[in-house]
């Protein structure tokens, strides 16, 4: 059975402090649930991640 290389991963924006779950392949560009700054962008591989990484989840 083959694994998956791609992650979840719990992120503290930058400007208000939001915690909030966002996958470490986003397609699309992920905003604060909060105050709406970018959390993520997509790079085509791994995002390009704009928040502080908390912990990777399984």
């Amino acid at each position: 059975m083959w694994e998956t290389k791609s992650k979840f991963l719990r992120v503290k924006c930058r400007d208000c402090g939001n915690e909030q779950v966002t996958f470490d392949r986003v397609a699309s560009v992920v905003s604060c649930l909060v105050c709406g700054a970018t959390v993520a962008e997509p790079t085509g591989g791994k995002a390009d991640i704009k928040a502080e990484i908390l912990e990777v989840l399984s």
